[in-house]
This record gives structure tokens, C-alpha cells and sequence, in this order.
């Protein structure tokens, strides 16, 4: 390292100030303070070599010859595009011309100039394509392959119109081109402010002079109201996302409360089908109750039945024995109902 190079890389910085400077200089790489703390030497390495190169990478010396390059190529891209648009313009004008011919007279002179522009342009044409096929059909013997149609580039140039036509249409080509293009801008004024059309040629003029700031104008405005809507469209989507959350939590908590109130409901149900189930059984027992009573009372009377029965017929005899046992069934039957009744009568209570 030269003198001159060790006092700028002192000049750096030291410490965090270095590390800084060092990130600062190299934005591309994954470094950070840490590393560049862990490993001095790399950090001091970094530092010195950010003295030769660009945040990108690339020396000083292939900085230069690349810009020199971009501006080498931009000037024939410039160059490109003015030829491109000129021919452009010029078939635009010839094309302009066949419909204005099928549809008016025009002069004679007028008709000789686009004629001979035609000529000179198709010739021009056919002049380059034949230099083409010439140079890329070389076989590696050196020998030239039969150029198109067996033509050369000199028998093309032979259908040249004369000298004197070709001067003429030199002369008038400026203003006819200026005439195009003229009519070409006003054509874009009128579509870009239709109400402009009926307007006179000096004003469209002047408004045609302001037309590229208009335009550059809203241009930036359009790109700005873009990254609105790009801002506004990420917006848009973090917000959907939030409602998307929120409403997710609103509906596990109303499933939540519908469970709740369901099982509140539920409880409610359960009670009142319980008072229900309640109520019915009291009527069913009443009504077993009421008939157990009816047939206890049925029994209680044919005892009493027979029981006169018994004493009127005891000293009968044989017969009183048929009557004594008839008696007993019914007192076991009564027994038995008994039973039956009071056992009821608790597990009703």
C-alpha cells in the first residue's frame, strides 16, 4: 500500500465511525458490525479496498470505461432512433400522398417529388440488402456466392431517378417534412384537447410549445397517483387482513355466546320438560290412585257382602264351608290391594 493510501485509509475512521463507513461503502454485502468486529483485519481490508471501487463493485478505472460505453451507446441509439423516425416519417408522407392521390388531382410537381422520393428510398433499400447478402454469403475460400436475383449493388443504383429530379426533391423534402410533422402535432394536440381543434394555427402553436411540459406533468402525476394506489392497495390488503382477524375473533366469541345461551336455554327446557314430566306423573298416579281406590271399594262392598252372606248361612253346613273359603279369597284379595295402595301412596310422596 502507498503512503498516499495508508494516510486516506487512517482518514477512514477508527472504531464504530469505521465500521460505519465500511457498511456505508459496501451496501451489496451481508456484513454487519458484528463481523466487522469479530475480524479487523477484513474490516481494514474492506476500508482500503473502498478506495478503489464503488458501492457496486466496480473498480474506478471499469467505472470510467463503462460510462464511457453507456454514453458511447446511448449516442447511437440516438443516431438509430433520428434515422428510424426520419424513415418512419418519410413512408408515413408517401402513404399520406397514394390516399390524397386516389381521392384528388394533385400537381404534377407534386407528384414528381413523392415519385422520386419513393425511388430513392426503395433503391436505398435494395442497395443495403444487397451489401448484406454479399458479405454474409463469403465462403471461407474467399469466393463471393451469387448475390439476390444475380444483381449488384451497382445495377440497383442505375434505377436512381436523374440527378436533377433528386436535387428538386432534396430542396422540397425540409418543408414537406416540416408540413407532416407539423400536421402530425396538431393531430396530437387535437386528440389530447379536442376543444383545441377549431382554434387558430398560432394559438396551437403556442399551446403545442407547453404540450411536452403538460404531458411530463401528467405523467409524474399518473406515476404518482400508481404508487398511491400501489400504497393504498398494500393498505388495502394489511386491512383486509386485520378485519379478516378481528373477524375471526368475533365469530369464535358469538359462537361462544350461542353456546352459552344455548346451554342457558337448555337448562330452562330441561326444567320446565321436568315440571311437565312432573305434572303427568302426578295425574297418572292420581288416576291409578282413584282407580285402585274405586276397586278397593268394589272389595270392601262384596266383603261386606259376604260377610252377611256368612252370617246368615253359618249354620248351613257344607254350604258355609264353600262361603268361608269365598270369604277368605276375597280377604286375601282385599289384603293385597291394600298393599298395593299404600305402597303407592308413599312412593307417590
Amino acid at each position: 500500500m502507498s503512503a498516499a493510501e495508508t494516510v486516506t485509509a487512517s482518514s477512514l475512521g477508527k472504531g464504530d465511525n469505521l465500521h460505519q463507513q465500511v457498511l456505508a461503502s459496501f451496501p451489496l454485502c451481508d456484513l454487519t458490525e458484528d463481523d466487522l468486529t469479530q475480524n479487523p483485519k477484513l474490516c481494514k481490508l474492506l476500508a482500503t479496498l473502498s478506495l478503489h471501487v464503488d458501492p457496486t463493485g466496480l473498480t474506478t478505472t471499469l467505472k470510467t470505461d463503462l460510462e464511457k460505453a453507456e454514453q458511447k451507446l446511448q449516442s447511437q441509439r440516438r443516431r438509430w432512433l433520428q434515422a428510424e423516425s426520419l424513415h418512419g416519417l418519410l413512408h408515413e408522407m408517401m402513404q399520406d400522398h397514394r390516399v390524397k392521390k386516389h381521392r384528388t388531382a394533385l400537381p404534377p410537381d407534386q407528384n414528381m417529388f413523392y415519385d422520386t422520393m419513393e425511388r430513392c428510398l426503395l433503391v436505398a433499400q435494395c442497395v443495403r440488402l444487397l451489401d448484406l447478402s454479399t458479405t454474409t454469403t463469403t465462403t471461407t475460400t474467399g469466393l463471393d456466392q451469387p448475390s439476390v436475383l444475380g444483381l449488384d449493388p451497382q445495377q440497383v443504383l442505375e434505377l436512381i431517378p436523374t440527378e436533377k429530379n433528386v436535387q428538386r426533391m432534396k430542396q422540397g423534402l425540409p418543408k414537406e417534412l416540416e408540413k407532416h410533422l407539423k400536421t402530425k402535432c396538431f393531430s396530437l394536440l387535437s386528440y389530447y384537447q379536442p376543444d383545441w381543434e377549431s382554434e387558430s394555427d398560432g394559438l396551437k402553436n403556442i399551446k403545442l410549445a407547453h404540450l411536452s411540459g403538460q404531458l411530463d406533468g401528467e405523467k409524474k402525476r399518473a406515476e404518482s397517483l400508481v404508487e398511491v394506489c400501489r400504497e393504498n392497495t398494500v393498505l388495502l390488503q394489511r386491512q383486509t387482513q386485520l378485519y379478516l382477524t378481528e373477524l375471526t375473533k368475533c365469530i369464535q366469541l358469538l359462537q361462544s355466546l350461542i353456546l352459552d345461551h344455548r346451554l342457558r336455554i337448555q337448562t330452562q327446557l330441561d326444567h320446565k320438560k321436568l315440571d311437565y314430566l312432573e305434572a303427568k306423573c302426578e295425574l297418572v298416579m292420581q288416576k291409578i290412585r282413584d282407580q285402585l281406590e274405586s276397586e278397593l271399594k268394589d272389595c270392601q262392598l262384596k266383603k261386606r257382602s259376604a260377610e252377611s252372606k256368612l252370617a246368615s248361612f253359618e249354620m248351613l253346613g257344607p254350604e258355609f264351608e264353600a262361603l268361608a273359603e269365598e270369604y277368605a279369597r276375597l280377604h286375601g284379595e282385599l289384603k293385597v290391594k291394600n298393599w298395593a295402595l299404600k305402597e303407592f301412596s308413599q312412593h307417590a310422596e
